[in-house]
């Protein structure tokens, strides 16, 4: 078996509207939404019943989708809304940015708050986390330069 590509990642929500908002602050593009239901999405995801509501969104470079979903019925599980980094499953969604000062600016301005501080990894990257809508986690990831080079200041992957 040979993955071709991620899909997309999938992330279910009792507020889809603050969620596609928060992900569009981001800087991420709705490329539409829609209410799915019948017997094939029964099947697909082992529910009975099933009627959801969709938004799928898109990256500015067109290869990351984020597939946000609302359960009318049957009703979603809830979770723990400000779980940890720590905690055990899917915790937290990365996207690279070009300038992390005006994003987390852009974000502060419009009310989301950092997790902790935004840092420097071995001379590499500037990262930070920020909890958004039902407590997902996003970190922001920014590429360092070299200012001499204007090469990529990285060799090593960003961290975790």
């Amino acid at each position: 078996m040979t993955i071709r590509r991620l899909e997309n990642i999938g992330i279910v929500v009792e507020d889809l509207k603050a969620a596609v908002d928060f992900f569009q602050q981001l800087g991420l593009t709705l490329l539409g939404e829609a209410t799915v239901e019948g017997d094939w999405v029964d099947r697909v995801v082992g529910l009975d019943q099933v009627r959801s509501e969709i938004a799928m969104l898109q990256t500015a470079d067109g290869h990351g989708r984020l597939e946000l979903m609302r359960f009318a019925r049957p009703t979603a599980h809830p979770g723990e809304g400000a779980a940890p980094a720590n905690t055990l499953g899917i915790r937290r969604i990365a996207f690279a940015v070009d300038d992390i000062d005006a994003s987390v600016a852009g974000l502060t301005a419009r009310g989301i708050a950092l997790v902790g501080d935004v840092v420097t990894f071995q001379d590499a990257y500037r990262l930070c986390y920020v909890r958004g809508p039902e407590g997902i986690i996003v970190m922001l990831s920014e590429e360092l330069v070299d200012p001499a080079s204007g090469d990529r200041a990285s060799d090593a992957p960003p961290p975790d």
